[in-house]
C-alpha cells in the first residue's frame, strides 16, 4: 500500500476565529491519526510475524539483561565477601590480644586475693599431691615387703602396785 498523501484543509475552510496555534495543533493531530492508520494497515498485512519477531527480540533482551544483573550480583558478592573478610581479619585479632590481656589480668589478681587469704596456688596444691601420690607408692610397697619370722619381743609386764590392793 503507497503511502498517501495527507490533504490540507483549504485556506477558507478554517475558521478564521481560530488561533494560528489551534490549526497547527489540529494538523499533528491528523498526521499521528495518519501514521497510526498506516501502522494498522501494514500490521494486517504482515500478520504475526512482526509480533513474533519483536516476542523473540525482547526475550533475547531479557536474557541478556538477567546475565547482565546476575553478573553484577556476582561481583558484588565477591566484593562484599572481600571487604567482610578483610575487616573481620582486622576486627577478631585485636579482640583475641585484648581478651587474653584481660584473662591475664584476670587471674593475677585472683592469685593476689588468694595469696593473702593465705590459700595455696594451684601449682602448690599440685605439688602435694604429687608428694602425697609418691607417700602412698612407698607405703604400699612397704605394705607389700615379706616381714621377717624373728621372734616377737616380749614386753614386760607392768608393775602392779600390790600395796595400793590391800
Amino acid at each position: 500500500m503507497a503511502p498517501t498523501s495527507p490533504k490540507k484543509p483549504a485556506k477558507g475552510a478554517s475558521n478564521s476565529s481560530e488561533p494560528p496555534h489551534s490549526a497547527a495543533s489540529k494538523d499533528i493531530w491528523l498526521a499521528g491519526l495518519g501514521a497510526m492508520a498506516q501502522a494498522q494497515a501494514q500490521a494486517r498485512a504482515q500478520g504475526s510475524k512482526t509480533f513474533e519477531a519483536l516476542v523473540a527480540e525482547g526475550l533475547a533482551f531479557q536474557r541478556k539483561s538477567q546475565e547482565a544483573a546476575q553478573e553484577k550480583i556476582t561481583e558484588a558478592a565477591a566484593h562484599f565477601n572481600q571487604m567482610t573478610q578483610g575487616l573481620s581479619a582486622g576486627l577478631v585479632q585485636p579482640m583475641a590480644v585484648k581478651v587474653d590481656r584481660l584473662e591475664h589480668l584476670f587471674e593475677d589478681r585472683v592469685a593476689r586475693a588468694l595469696k593473702s587469704l593465705g590459700l595455696p596456688t594451684a601449682a602448690e596444691v599440685a605439688d602435694l599431691q604429687e608428694r602425697v601420690a609418691a607417700l602412698e607408692a612407698a607405703l604400699s610397697q612397704k605394705a607389700t615387703l615379706p616381714r621377717s619370722k624373728a621372734p616377737a619381743k616380749k614386753r614386760p609386764a607392768a608393775p602392779t602396785n600390790k600395796a595400793t590392793k590391800s
